[in-house]
């Protein structure tokens, strides 16, 4: 069967750029530090917006925010603040945009200690979790796990950053896989989220 004959997630509607996202992006598993610190963020500025809204600004995202070099976020002051504010290319919200400034230095200290991955990941004991929804309907906006990942960012200091937020997150880069059972790219992530191997050091839940 070609993708154009494919059944999909009935979220991922007509749009050739959210399309792709669907079938390249969502529920794959990422544990690489820097691409989930991007998504996290993406998903803090997502909040009262639609995903698609991000997804057209994701490459100005980039550039505003340094490629989100945690790094080079943190040491941002009032003055490119005050650029961002101006920035049409994304989303001009103080309060999300002084967020990623601060989720940048709260990510620093958690890498700098037990590794962010690692850190995210212990929350699904290291592997992604199968689901077998067969209708969107059945789908929870939030988890226990999402809710316990909420409140352990809360208290390293990260912000916009609830547990209908962290579900979003989690379901985007592969914690759990969330395509529909008759999407046919549900076999292929539960293919992928077997193969990967278990991160080192992650905060198991046992």
């Amino acid at each position: 069967m070609s993708k154009a004959q494919a059944t999909r997630c009935p979220w991922a509607g007509s749009d050739p750029l959210y399309i792709a996202y669907h079938d390249e992006e969502w529920g794959v598993p990422k544990t690489d530090s820097r691409a989930l610190f991007e998504k996290l963020v993406l998903e803090g500025f997502q909040a009262g917006l639609a995903w698609i809204t991000i997804l057209r600004k994701r490459e100005a995202f980039r550039a505003a925010f340094d490629n989100f070099d945690a790094e080079a976020m943190a040491r941002y002051g009032q003055r490119k603040v005050a650029s961002l504010l101006k920035d049409e290319g994304i989303v001009r919200h103080r309060g999300k945009i002084e967020a990623a400034i601060s989720n940048a230095k709260a990510f620093l200290e958690l890498e700098s200690g037990p590794g962010f991955s690692q850190f995210l990941w212990g929350f699904v004991d290291g592997k992604p979790k199968q689901n077998a929804y067969r209708q969107m309907s059945d789908m929870p906006a939030v988890t226990p796990e999402s809710t316990a990942m909420a409140k352990a960012l809360k208290s390293n200091g990260f912000r916009f950053c609830g547990p209908t937020t962290l579900h979003a997150f989690m379901q985007s880069v592969g914690m759990v896989n969330d395509h529909l059972t008759s999407c046919f790219r549900h076999a292929e992530c539960a293919k992928l989220g077997k193969a990967q191997p278990r991160p080192r050091g992650s905060m198991l839940r046992g």
